[in-house]
């Protein structure tokens, strides 16, 4: 008896899984390809080289001082060659807690110019979802598996929801992004 209720259990849970409407999309490109994802990159940007002429800046001052401590070291008193060391390890101290405080800052920006993109990629793959009557979303990036023909992909809808120009391909971002870095040189 108890093998006959659980080969019925079985029986209906696979027909009621076999009768839901599955679509995956591609969440990461949507997101990367989205124009919001550009005006947030060219911050990031910004931002990043703001950080990095400051340790420049920061770096270069250390140069000079132990440059000028190799040249003149052996004519110091005693006193001044503490001093002047222990002004080096200050400076290299303040370079290195500068560093990864502007890599942190970097990342909370990062975090919160993308929340906003990421939840309207979000907003857009659930309307569409519910617009087909699909009952599961899967990011086809990150699925170890899945059968593309059973499932409707929702990204080229998605891609013309967001604004994301047609043709516009994570290939043709990486061209951009170099070009821009080399226009940058």
């Amino acid at each position: 008896m108890k093998k006959i209720i659980l080969v019925a259990a079985a029986a209906l849970l696979t027909l009621s899984a076999s009768a839901q409407k599955i679509g995956h999309v591609n969440f990461s490109e949507l997101v990367q390809l989205m124009p919001e994802a550009d005006a947030a990159r060219t911050t990031l940007q910004a931002v990043s080289k703001e950080a990095d002429e400051t340790l420049q800046s920061m770096y270069e001052e250390y140069q000079t001082k132990a440059t000028q401590y190799q040249q003149k070291s052996s004519s110091w008193t005693p006193a001044i060659k503490e001093a002047k060391e222990k002004e080096l390890m200050d400076i290299q101290n303040r370079l290195q807690e500068s560093q990864q405080t502007f890599q942190q800052e970097i990342q909370q920006k990062q975090n919160e110019l993308m929340a906003p993109i990421q939840e309207k990629a979000m907003n857009a793959v659930k309307e569409l979802a519910k617009a087909q009557g699909l009952t599961i979303v899967m990011d086809s990036q990150q699925a170890y598996w899945f059968d593309p023909a059973t499932t409707v992909d929702l990204t080229a809808e998605a891609r013309k929801a967001l604004g994301i120009a047609e043709g516009r391909t994570l290939q043709t971002l990486q061209e951009e992004l170099q070009a821009q870095q080399q226009n940058a040189r």
